[in-house]
C-alpha cells in the first residue's frame, strides 16, 4: 500500500512539474511554439512521460490554461462570496485578475488560442460559477426590491472578462490611440473607471 501511495504522489509531482515548465514556455512562444521535448527537458522528465500524462501538445496547452483559469476563477468566487459589493472591493478584484492575467502572460495566450479557433474552459470552476456568485451578491444588495435577471449579471461578468483579457494585450495601444497615457497608472485608472461602470448596474440606485 505504501508503494502505491508513493507512486501516485510521484505522478502528481511529475504532472505539476510538466505543467509549470510548459507554462513558462507558453507565455513566451505561444501555443504553436511549444515543443514537448523541450518541456520534458525543462521539467526533468522524459518525452514519453509528458505523452503519458497529456497525450499531445494541444492537450498539454489546454491543461496549462485550464489550471490558470481555474485558480483565477476560484479566487474570484471566494472573494465574491465574502464581499459586501463595495466599490473598493470590486476594484481590488479587477486589479487582482488583471495582475494574474498580465503578469503570467495568460491574457496573450488566451488570445492566441482564440485566433487558432480553440476554446479552453476553467476546469471545475467556470465563468458560470463567477456569474452565480456575482448574481447572489447582487440579489443580496437589492433585497426584495426587484427581480434581477441572471442574464444581466452574466453580461456584466462577460464585459469585465473581455476587458481584463484584452487590457494587458491591447490596453496600452488603445489608451494611446485615444489620446490617453499608456503607462501602468493609466491602466490602473481605467480599471477603476471600469469598476465604477460595473457598480452602477451592480448595486441598487440610492433613493
Amino acid at each position: 500500500m505504501a508503494e502505491t501511495k508513493r507512486k501516485r504522489r510521484d505522478a502528481a509531482f511529475a504532472r505539476t512539474e510538466i505543467l509549470d515548465a510548459a507554462e513558462k514556455r507558453l507565455v513566451i512562444v505561444g501555443p504553436s511554439g511549444i515543443r514537448l521535448q523541450e518541456v520534458a527537458a525543462d521539467a526533468g522528465v522524459s518525452h514519453p512521460t509528458v505523452l503519458h500524462h497529456f497525450g499531445s501538445r494541444e492537450a498539454l496547452v489546454d491543461a496549462v490554461v485550464a489550471r490558470a483559469l481555474q485558480a483565477i476563477n476560484a479566487r474570484l468566487v471566494e472573494a465574491l462570496q465574502t464581499s459586501r459589493g463595495e466599490e473598493v472591493e470590486l476594484a481590488a478584484m479587477l486589479d487582482a485578475v488583471f495582475d494574474a492575467m498580465a503578469g503570467s502572460g495568460h491574457a496573450r495566450v488566451l488570445m492566441w488560442l482564440a485566433l487558432e479557433g480553440r476554446h479552453v474552459d476553467g476546469g471545475e470552476v467556470t465563468l458560470s460559477a463567477v456569474v452565480d456568485a456575482t448574481h447572489a451578491l447582487r440579489k443580496s444588495k437589492h433585497g426584495r426590491k426587484k427581480t434581477l435577471p441572471r442574464e444581466d449579471t452574466a453580461h456584466l461578468v462577460v464585459l469585465a472578462a473581455l476587458a481584463l483579457v484584452g487590457l494587458p494585450v491591447l490596453g496600452p495601444s488603445l489608451l494611446s490611440n485615444s489620446g490617453l497615457a499608456s503607462d501602468a497608472d493609466s491602466m490602473r485608472r481605467f480599471r477603476a473607471f471600469l469598476a465604477k461602470v460595473l457598480l452602477r448596474h451592480f448595486a441598487p440606485p440610492e433613493t
